[in-house]
């Protein structure tokens, strides 16, 4: 509920409140002030008045109910008579300012008085005659074009200005004792509930300001306030989470120029090296000197190799690399990928080959381009960690309902389980002992960032002198799914 909602409701029921409280005020007064002023006392006199006025109510309801001609039969005239003869009073039906009919005698001047008199007292109950006040009750009645007619209730009321005088200072200060009362409440509830709330969050703010993120904001108060104070925590957090995540990206970044910087800079001496050799005539021979410019060349390679894989992992850790999604068939695409990684397998004397375990034809949705670098980067580590000659590398093709699975299975010396949960990250290397020119270290840690872009998970699977398997799940696009 809206703050102003509250309040409104809150200020509405300390009226109401204040009200009922004066209400117990008054029926208590008049109880207990015969006890406290003796029995003679004018309780009597004022339940007179509330009689009169109750039965004055009751016979004007039932004469509006009437036609004026009704008012004029015998029988209705005769119980009119009766009823304010009990409480005291008189009645007068008058046609045109002709009196027709009255209960008790009276003066024509009073009546006339009397007509005069209700007719401008709008919004009153009582009159004067003859200095004695009487209570009223007045109904006016069309009869025709130009006629009127007029049924008058009188009755003599007792009045003592005292008794009114003392009853309307109780109830008045009651009322507004009870009032200041509730309100002082809502004020407390106010206080308690948003004031107190908002001052301990500009405290936050002013935190927050200052760069102190590490205190939590307690959500407090009701409606808005707790709304303000949980938007203000969440903005917290986010902030501070935003802030860990640069901090992350400058130590990233720290981190990979200091890699990228030790691995660039052997194959760049070794590069130097060979340039100073030929330089120095240290080749002196054609063949010598084919072999030093060959080697300077595969490292310089290398080192290009390097390069794009540092650019290309700048691009994926900003989220810096659109993607191009094409509706492709699995074993069509994968059997173009072992075509293009056949001839290097076969010149490392390694065996290369796809099992399809799919049923019918499966499609996903992926950037052809971006899911070939996955499938290299794998393949050649694949390569690098299977023995010549019995080496052999296996693409397994599978689905489950909703996914299409490609296991890359090898059978190399595997990977231990310590070192598994870790060969994602960057510049990590399972054999410490490699040489850290071989590659970049970038390679799978590209793969997982491709994958996931594809909104698909890379995981593997492998133990010591079993080989490795390299698992990769993709969502299989509606169209062209086999069976399940």
């Amino acid at each position: 509920m809206q703050v102003t909602k509250r309040l409104f409701m809150m200020n509405a029921l300390a009226m109401l409140g204040a009200f009922v409280f004066t209400l117990l005020a008054a029926i208590i007064f008049l109880g207990f002030y015969p006890k406290v002023v003796g029995t003679d006392t004018n309780l009597n006199e004022v339940q007179r008045v509330l009689d009169v006025q109750s039965g004055f109510g009751e016979l004007t309801r039932m004469a509006a109910s009437m036609t004026f001609e009704e008012l004029l039969e015998d029988q209705y005239q005769q119980e009119l008579s009766d009823r304010v003869r009990t409480l005291g009073g008189n009645a007068v039906i008058v046609r045109n300012r002709n009196v027709v009919y009255s209960a008790s005698p009276m003066s024509s001047v009073d009546i006339e008085r009397s007509l005069l008199l209700t007719d401008q007292a709008a919004g009153l109950d009582t009159l004067e005659l003859g200095g004695t006040p009487y209570a009223f009750a007045r109904t006016d009645y069309e009869i025709a074009p130009g006629e009127r007619g007029v049924l008058l209730l009188l009755a003599p009321i007792p009045v003592h200005t005292n008794v009114y005088l003392i009853f309307g200072l109780v109830t008045v200060g009651v009322f507004v004792l009870t009032f200041l009362l509730f309100n002082l409440g809502v004020s407390y509830w106010f206080s308690r509930t948003i004031t107190a709330p908002v001052s301990r969050l500009r405290e936050a703010a002013a935190r927050i300001r200052e760069g102190d993120l590490s205190r939590g904001i307690a959500e407090e108060g009701e409606g808005e306030v707790l709304e303000l104070s949980r938007t203000l925590e969440l903005m917290r957090i986010k902030l501070k989470e935003s802030i860990e995540l640069q901090e992350k990206y400058d130590e990233n970044r720290s981190f990979l120029v200091s890699s990228i910087s030790h691995d660039l800079k052997t194959p760049m001496t070794s590069i130097k090296g060979y340039i100073e050799g030929i330089l120095d005539g240290v080749a002196q021979t054609p063949e010598k000197l084919q072999q030093y410019l060959e080697t300077a060349r595969a490292k310089t390679v290398l080192v290009n190799a390097m390069i794009d894989d540092l650019l290309l992992y700048s691009k994926l850790d900003l989220n810096q690399l659109s993607y191009h999604m094409e509706r492709t068939d699995l074993v069509s695409y994968f059997q173009d990928c072992i075509l293009d990684y056949q001839y290097e397998y076969s010149q490392a004397g390694k065996r290369l080959r796809l099992h399809n375990e799919l049923n019918g034809s499966v499609s996903v949705r992926i950037d052809r381009e971006r899911m070939k670098r996955v499938v290299q980067n794998i393949l050649d580590n694949a390569r690098n960690y299977i023995q010549k000659g019995e080496g052999e590398v296996v693409i397994i093709l599978r689905q489950t309902p909703a996914t299409a699975v490609i296991e890359i299975r090898d059978n190399g010396q595997g990977i231990p389980e310590a070192d598994l949960p870790r060969i994602f990250e960057r510049f990590y290397r399972v054999d410490p002992a490699r040489n850290r020119t071989d590659g970049s270290g970038l390679g799978l840690a590209i793969a997982k960032q491709i994958v996931e872009g594809h909104e698909g998970k890379i995981w593997a699977l492998s133990k010591v002198g079993q080989g490795t398997r390299m698992m990769i799940s993709l969502r299989m696009d509606g169209q062209g799914r086999g069976a399940p």
